[in-house]
């Protein structure tokens, strides 16, 4: 039964000659599958219908072959031998009555051909975006006449496909509709140049010609950066970008709002709140009697009702909290809001998608595994018989392996050493711009308070000679892992050579509030986010700090979580002294000695306290301590394999799906060949 303050998010709305069965729409997004692996994208976009939203969408959809976006596995629709792969999609969406909806893309300037090896197309000469040494074709007449057909050919084919909503995308930067549109990307100066209204020609023109070919039986959605966050430079929300929506108000029977680029329209919850992206898209309604979908990383029910009714939007687009929650439209209308497991906005989804992998999440570790292993985000398999479980440490891998296997019918005991469930979550959530992590414990905690067949025993300490006296037969550790302090990293297994005049502290110690004193060095050679989260708890703190890498940039990998340049400039505002492309090779009388890892040359920095962020040693001592013997004893998480929490989680989902299976090969799954 619809609760009634939610029923405005159940209305049916109607887009062009479709209908949506309600308001929850999920945008096309990324999933790192693609045309390379077709069953497990159908499966995932499926699940999704099944949990409730309206409108399913593709990722992005490569239309012709100098289009080509190799490594990243996306969609492909050069062909209509193309057409079979998505079909397996719009069937597994139809089954549950959604509408199916495919972003059809020429990349442009964004697209390098690695795998066609053909020339892209731009609106000018110009090098292609992302650091590859080429450039892209300037088009002339004909090959604008070429790439509306390329349009009208591959709406078609998605008609084929089955198809209900079928895009044009001008989003993100990464549309050659898009390049046009820019004054950034397009220096023309005939009559697709210039001018605002030259520079949308293109950009009407397609819209115009897939509403030909297939509006009869399709919604033609048009996916927009009303924003480039450029300034005068850019197309601005305020400026051209409501001019260019008033000049094609009518058109598309979708406006689908967004911002560019991608790190802006996709920012993590360290530096944008659920609704940051209201103040680009609340004026677009007055513009356009067409309906209007935008995202916002929402999560919660009420903001969702908010942003209808305050008529900022027709329909809530999510893609990170579809991927957290596939089924949050249901528990929304079943009023089990407390059972919504919320997007913590880590972007580690993104990061598959960079790395041309299958798509995980933090909170979700059934994200990508619909397919190659059937596991279900609300669904669980029967326990093979009656039988009790122990598991040691309730931090993330713990809670989703208890959580798991007591849907599965197990009981189960925890015992937690600590006054508090958490783990490494409950701890890195404390830092600086972390708090919403704290959902992946809260979510199942809650779960689990909820469940008779579930303990926790707090302040519990496991020892190797206390872990028989349990009673169990069945084991299952899980208790996390430190951070070194002797200097080892991936870079060398020497340890640290020091002489004593330097405290040295790890984030582990940083956390307990052992706090540093001086003049601070924070060395990273572990690239994610800890070191940077410390470096701003430092500056809070008024202390000197100078970071320290080897690496060329500030926390170099959250590249893949789109938060790189973000991250470094605000270390930079906050006066944190960076040095980059340095190791560190000792300490010596007050003072950090760091060899450049190109010339060698070695310089001196002073310091009170150095704090290691380097790597972790597995909390493993139980498990290969013991001499017991017991019927089932397992190692999971950060105790197995210290890693990010996304895979601490996923540890504790594969336990619990595969305990009690005799001779089962947990690293095999389904290949989709």
């Amino acid at each position: 039964m619809i609760v009634s303050r939610y029923d405005i998010l159940f209305e049916p709305v109607k887009i062009g000659p479709v209908i949506a069965p309600n308001r929850f729409y999920q945008v096309p997004h990324c999933n790192g599958m693609g045309h390379r692996f077709p069953r497990s994208l159908a499966k995932m976009r499926g699940i999704k219908a099944e949990g409730g939203w309206g409108v399913v969408c593709t990722e992005e959809v490569e239309i012709h072959p100098s289009s080509d976006i190799t490594p990243y596995n996306q969609g492909r629709l050069w062909d209509d031998s193309d057409i079979a792969n998505l079909k397996l999609m719009t069937d597994a969406v139809h089954e549950h009555g959604s509408l199916a909806g495919i972003e059809l893309v020429y990349q442009g300037l964004a697209g390098k051909n690695h795998y066609t090896r053909l020339p892209t197309f731009a609106p000018t000469h110009a090098s292609v975006l992302g650091g590859y040494p080429m450039q892209a074709r300037a088009m002339d007449k004909q090959d604008i006449k070429n790439l509306r057909k390329w349009y009208r050919d591959a709406a078609i084919r998605s008609k084929k496909a089955g198809f209900d909503i079928v895009y044009t995308y001008a989003g993100h930067g990464l549309s050659v509709l898009m390049h046009f549109l820019s004054r950034q990307h397009n220096d023309r100066v005939d009559e697709y140049g210039g001018s605002l209204k030259n520079r949308a020609r293109l950009l009407k023109e397609v819209l115009i010609d897939t509403k030909e070919a297939v509006g009869d039986t399709c919604a033609v959605a048009l996916r927009i950066a009303v924003d480039e966050l450029l300034g005068k430079d850019g197309i601005q929300a305020s400026a051209e970008g409501s001019d260019v929506i008033e000049m094609l108000a009518e058109i598309p029977d979708l406006w689908d709002v967004n911002i560019s680029s991608w790190e802006n329209d996709s920012a993590t919850s360290r530096f944008s709140k659920e609704g940051f992206q209201e103040q680009y898209t609340k004026h677009v309604k007055s513009l356009t009697t067409k309906p209007v979908v935008g995202v916002g990383r929402f999560t919660s029910p009420d903001a969702m009702v908010s942003q209808i009714k305050r008529g900022v939007l027709d329909l809530i687009g999510a893609a990170r909290p579809s991927i957290a929650d596939p089924f949050l439209p249901n528990k929304v209308r079943d009023n089990k809001l407390d059972s919504i497991r919320e997007c913590i906005g880590c972007n580690i989804c993104v990061s598959s998608d960079n790395y041309a992998a299958p798509i995980r999440c933090t909170q979700n570790p059934t994200m990508g595994e619909e397919w190659r292993r059937n596991w279900h985000p609300e669904k669980i398999k029967a326990k093979h018989k009656d039988d009790s479980v122990l598991i040691v440490g309730a931090g993330p891998a713990g809670l989703e392996c208890a959580h798991a296997l007591a849907n599965r019918g197990y009981d189960i005991v925890i015992a937690e050493k600590s006054r508090v469930a958490g783990g490494r979550v409950l701890r890195e959530s404390k830092l600086p711009g972390l708090s919403e992590w704290k959902r992946v414990i809260d979510y199942r905690l809650n779960a689990i308070k909820q469940m008779a067949n579930v303990e926790i025993y707090y302040e519990s300490e496991v020892t190797e000679e206390n872990i028989s006296e349990f009673g169990y037969e069945n084991i299952i550790i899980a208790t996390g892992a430190l951070w070194k302090k002797n200097g080892q990293n991936r870079d060398t297994r020497r340890h640290l050579k020091q002489d004593g005049t330097v405290k040295i502290l790890s984030p582990d110690d940083i956390m307990d509030g052992i706090l540093p004193d001086g003049k601070v060095v924070i060395y990273d050679a572990d690239n994610y986010y800890m070191a940077g989260v410390l470096a701003e708890k430092c500056r809070e703190l008024s202390l000197d700090v100078t970071y320290i890498t080897p690496e060329s940039k500030v926390s170099a990998w959250t590249e893949n979580t789109l938060e790189q340049g973000k991250i470094q400039e605000k270390l930079l505002q906050k006066n944190v002294k960076v040095k980059l492309n340095h190791r560190l090779n000792e300490i010596q009388d007050n003072r950090v000695v760091v060899r450049c890892v190109y010339t060698g040359d070695t310089q001196r920095v002073s310091c009170d306290s150095l704090i290691l962020v380097t790597e972790r040693h597995p909390n493993d001592f139980l498990y290969t301590g013991n001499t017991n013997t017991f019927k089932n004893f397992s190692l999971i998480g950060d105790a197995y394999a210290p890693g990010i929490i996304a895979q601490a989680v996923h540890s504790g989902r594969l336990q619990a799906e595969t305990f009690g299976d005799k001779d089962v090969d947990s690293s095999i799954f389904n290949r989709d060949k």
